[in-house]
């Protein structure tokens, strides 16, 4: 992008929620924004048959619709739109889930929020925007601090309080990440299929240099998602748990594997090897705190 504008490759994946999907790009494209500031949408619609990607091309022809055969997620799906948007060299890579509902200033507060950042000298950063539940105004997304060094692989969300606040790394529902960092980093990490992603990302950025911040404020809504994989279910055969665990929405063992030996540090096997034991041990336990 040679040009004096800023060119934002807002990248988003689908599977399946076609009113969500239109909402979330309808409110993006109600942003209000300088004229200088030009958007283009990468979606991947990975294997919908709620007739998605028809239903977006006939109301938004400009966003690039990329398919895939319903095996990608969201790691998968974001990192093929990831990959898409890096040949063009933007100046912003903007994750935004498609069941994230923008406020029409959000892509410029986020926008604002960074050039900040930048003025204090600290341009590669990432920027991560917090969205509340669209009923409670609970916080349910945004960036995310470890609230013991006990516990290297666990995160609490950020409150807002007004100001931006420097954090360890962020949920990827609502992201602004500069060009100078998607260079330095790269793309989401194909080791990664559903969660632990975004993560892993942020961590890797802080890795090499790069700061993550959260926004003062809110940017949308978005209800929480509750655990679609109930591995933990006590209640389920062992058998059943263990196929719960691995499956893409759990915590799959090689999956679980890199993400502790890069993030958890000297003693990353015991992290690694903790919710699996839980498994087997889980039953007894809960059976002797009920006595």
């Amino acid at each position: 992008m040679k040009d004096s504008a800023k060119h934002i490759a807002i990248l988003m994946t689908c599977h399946n929620r076609r009113e969500e999907t239109l909402g979330c790009l309808r409110r993006l494209f109600e942003q209000k924004l300088n004229p200088e500031v030009k958007l283009k949408v990468y979606l991947v619609d990975d294997g919908s048959i709620d007739a998605t990607s028809e239903a977006v091309q006939a109301s938004y022809p400009e966003v690039k619709v990329i398919k895939g055969d319903g095996s990608l997620y969201w790691g998968g799906g974001m990192r093929l739109a990831f990959a898409e948007a890096l040949r063009n060299d933007y100046d912003y890579y903007l994750w935004l889930n498609d069941d994230t509902m923008l406020q029409p200033g959000a892509v410029g507060s986020l926008l604002s929020a960074h050039q900040s950042l930048a003025n204090r000298g600290k341009s590669n950063s990432i920027v991560a925007g917090q969205a509340q539940d669209p009923i409670t105004g609970a916080l349910t997304y945004g960036g995310v601090i470890r609230p013991s060094r006990w516990w290297p692989l666990k995160f609490r969300p950020i409150e807002a309080n007004g100001e931006l606040q420097e954090c360890e790394t962020m949920d990827g529902n609502c992201v602004l990440i500069p060009r100078e960092v998607a260079k330095l980093v790269g793309n989401l990490d194909k080791i990664f299929t559903h969660r632990s992603g975004d993560w892993d990302y942020g961590l890797r950025a802080r890795m090499l240099g790069c700061s993550i911040w959260v926004m003062p404020g809110f940017v949308g809504t978005c209800t929480r998602n509750p655990e679609s994989i109930h591995w933990m279910g006590t209640n389920l055969p062992l058998i059943e748990r263990l196929k719960k665990v691995n499956h893409p929405k759990g915590i799959p063992l090689r999956e679980r594997m890199v993400y502790s030996k890069r993030h958890a540090g000297p003693f990353w096997y015991l992290y690694w090897m903790a919710p699996y034991v839980y498994l087997f041990v889980g039953p007894t336990l809960k059976k002797l705190r009920r006595r």
